[in-house]
């Protein structure tokens, strides 16, 4: 039994394995679908992992992939706008990008298969937990293509597998849910010469809709009430009333065309047991707002890394490097889940009401009326959503995944 097994091969848990591997972790990720093609939602990069990226070395690979950059968030609300900026901010990367994720998570694997210490089992679905002396040994999992069960020790168990983890089930862990009063609807409307440039967010007294500029279509979230029925109609007039510049396209939508979030936001008491840990959404779901939620994964796996390399390296892994990674990275995430219930409390309102009910205008809130005037906020705000609140590094034991990013060049493609 050595290395680390990592389930859910997401942005969390391909970082993670990646950094492993390149500080000479022998590591397997689990990924229970048979690719990444699929329609993710997370795909804002916001610079914190832009840089990381560039610490790794692949800042040139990432510059390849079809990819928009944004370097200022317009929000609208009835009675004025605000716009953070990012083009203020510290380093290389003054923006944001918006990048299909799965062109992103094909680059990291890439990327993570040139070290002999990484492997990828795609197909792979984890249904258990080994166990030994009340400690976690392994995972069994099964090839969902072929059937086949098996079975694979190893010094740690890393769930990242996302806000419904089978890693969490399987331990017993029970997140506290927290406030997250609305769903969301996406649906693809086509873009065309003369519509604005940019990403847009729209919230007024009506409901809320958000623009993502996907360069040849918008990504549209159209906000909505918990529990709301999937009406193809409810989104077409939302659009319509929100976004009037797609007025004269949505109406062509199918009603097969909208796709469905469940929009959570909770958080584990405890991130670990002996022998597994947990990170990222399995740890802590974040709502859409800001579109933290796969960079802040990105963070803990950079600090996961970090903190397990040495007793990796040297094993076994101790209840309390566990409860390092936790205590380093619940800080950044309690606020920033904060962060996101006060946005969801005074700016989102979803677009049930009662026969005859006319809501108040949605007001810019007041302290941001004064403060967007003050030289300097809206760089401020444009640092907090674009680096976070405690952006990781690969410093101490990961400057190994330093080197090994600067020898990639000179070793030839396996």
């Amino acid at each position: 039994m050595s290395g680390c097994v990592v389930v859910g091969g997401g942005p969390a848990g391909i970082v993670l394995g990646l950094l492993l591997a390149r500080c000479g972790v022998d590591v397997t990720v689990l990924e229970k679908h048979a690719d990444f093609r699929r329609d993710f939602r997370g795909d804002t990069v916001h610079a914190s992992t832009l840089g990381l990226l560039d610490e790794l070395g692949l800042g040139e690979r990432f510059a390849t992939l079809p990819h928009r950059l944004e370097r200022r968030a317009e929000i609208v609300v009835d009675d004025g706008r605000i716009a953070p900026r990012f083009d203020r901010l510290p380093g290389r990367h003054r923006h944001i990008a918006i990048v299909p994720q799965w062109d992103l998570l094909g680059m990291l694997v890439a990327a993570a298969r040139e070290s002999p210490h990484f492997r990828i089992v795609m197909s792979a679905e984890v249904d258990g937990l080994l166990r030994e002396h009340g400690r976690v040994v392994g995972v069994r999992y099964a090839d969902r293509e072929g059937g086949a069960a098996h079975e694979l020790r190893a010094d740690l168990v890393v769930g990242c597998d996302g806000r419904h983890s089978r890693v969490r089930e399987e331990l017993g862990m029970a997140p506290r849910a927290l406030a997250a009063p609305f769903d969301c609807r996406y649906v693809r409307v086509p873009k065309r010469d003369g519509d604005p440039d940019g990403s847009l967010v729209r919230f007024s007294a009506r409901g809320g809709v958000v623009m993502v500029d996907r360069s040849t279509y918008w990504q549209v979230a159209v906000l909505v009430g918990k529990g709301d029925p999937d009406e193809v109609g409810v989104v077409r007039r939302s659009v319509r009333d929100l976004a009037p510049v797609l007025a004269d396209r949505v109406d062509a939508v199918p009603a097969a065309g909208v796709a469905r979030l469940e929009v959570r936001q909770d958080r584990l008491r405890r991130w670990w047991e002996p022998g597994a840990l947990c990170i990222g959404d399995a740890a802590h779901a974040m709502t859409p707002v800001a579109g933290v939620g796969v960079n802040l994964a990105v963070q803990d796996a950079v600090a996961a890394a970090r903190i397990l390399v040495p007793p990796l390296l040297a094993g076994p892994v101790a209840d309390r490097h566990l409860a390092a990674v936790q205590r380093r990275r619940i800080a950044p995430t309690v606020l920033t889940q904060a962060l996101q219930r006060e946005t969801q409390r005074r700016a989102i309102v979803t677009p049930r009401q009662g026969p005859g009910e006319v809501r108040a205008p949605l007001r810019v809130p007041r302290p941001l009326r004064v403060l967007r005037h003050v030289p300097g906020f809206l760089d401020l705000f444009g640092r907090v959503v674009a680096l976070g609140l405690q952006p990781e590094h690969l410093t101490g034991p990961l400057t190994a995944a330093r080197r090994d990013a600067r020898n990639q060049g000179r070793r030839p493609e396996r």
